[in-house]
């Protein structure tokens, strides 16, 4: 009787056992199924805004202060670029990273690395204050965003208030809209050649 129940311990020892493997196994499976969905689905996902073709030139790298232009598009979405990238922040016409002669060859290199840029025009609006609503809606988002590889930067060569670009991507504004910035900013940050780049 008491080899019996010994036997039977053991057996039930040995089930226990055999079921906390297969739970730990199925649970390991599990969570690796989950994360390959989600990498799945993340570099499938579709970008927002229009594509545009990368070009062929799009990682070379030309001296600062050398016209890194031509490029297919305004603001650019790729090409030749400086060998330094320019930092994330909010630029100021006026500041001394606007008053360089060719300030695309830095905006490029970080888009390369990953960056979404907002490419903004106060001329192209009514008055200051609207300037002023624009910047603010900006800033929010990319507060937002703890600022994290976003830049926001004056260009008065584009016809609307603000453009956002990324490596190969572009979304125009003709008015401004936080919540659309906010989806682009998501679906297309870190989306470039050198996204691990700082």
């Amino acid at each position: 009787m008491r080899n019996k129940r010994l036997r039977d311990s053991r057996r039930e020892k040995k089930r226990k056992k055999k079921l906390t493997s297969s739970l730990i196994w199925g649970g390991i499976v599990l969570v690796l199924l989950i994360i390959g969905a989600f990498i799945i689905y993340d570099s499938s996902r579709p970008s927002e805004g229009e594509t545009i073709p990368i070009m062929a030139d799009a990682g070379a790298h030309v001296p600062e202060g050398q016209d890194p232009g031509p490029f297919n598009s305004d603001p650019p979405t790729s090409g030749r670029h400086y060998n330094q990238p320019l930092d994330a922040g909010f630029y100021e016409e006026g500041d001394p990273e606007t008053l360089t002669d060719y300030p695309e060859g830095y905006l490029l290199h970080s888009l390369e690395h990953g960056y979404v840029i907002f490419w903004y025009n106060c001329d192209a609006l009514d008055n200051v204050d609207d300037c002023n609503q624009l910047k603010d809606g900006i800033k929010e988002v990319m507060d937002r965003f703890l600022s994290v590889k976003l830049i926001a930067y004056p260009w008065t060569s584009i016809d609307v208030p603000v453009v956002m670009t990324t490596w190969g991507q572009m979304m125009r504004f003709e008015k401004f809209d936080e919540g659309i910035a906010r989806e682009f900013v998501q679906a297309n940050r870190n989306r470039a050649p050198e996204p691990n780049a700082p």
